[in-house]
């Protein structure tokens, strides 16, 4: 499965983005299995966790308390996309931002262990 993110770019603070996040299936059923979350890993930081989503319905999410409130994740199960809305973004939100994945798995889990498929990433710039 790959996973390919898009819809980063520059804004300034107080302006939102939409990632997303659109896996290759390996089925037409894989997309339904996939518990996907994002991290994002901004320059001589490490990888942090921002938000999870459960497979399926997307029942369950998953929030860093540094997003909670400005970013929600969701995910369209007939156009088999995953999003990211953030709103509000402040310059410490300036990162590459990462798609992960996981078959079955949960958010909850995700938080400290990331599942083992990853995107190439996009990078979200937030100015002044």
């Amino acid at each position: 499965v790959r996973l390919t993110e898009s819809g980063g770019g520059l804004v300034q603070a107080g302006e939102s983005l939409r990632l997303s996040c659109t896996p290759s299936p390996e089925t037409p059923n894989t997309f339904t299995i996939l518990t996907m979350a994002w991290f994002r890993q901004a320059p001589g930081r490490e990888r942090e966790f921002v938000a999870a989503i459960s497979r399926s319905d997307g029942l369950t999410t998953i929030y860093a308390d540094s997003v909670k409130g400005r970013f929600t994740i969701s995910r369209d199960k007939v156009k088999k996309v995953m999003h990211l809305q953030m709103e509000n973004l402040r310059l410490e939100d300036t990162a590459v931002y990462y798609c992960n994945a996981q078959k079955y798995g949960s958010p909850q889990t995700m938080q400290t262990t990331p599942g083992d498929l990853w995107g190439r990433g996009t990078q979200v710039t937030v100015s002044a």
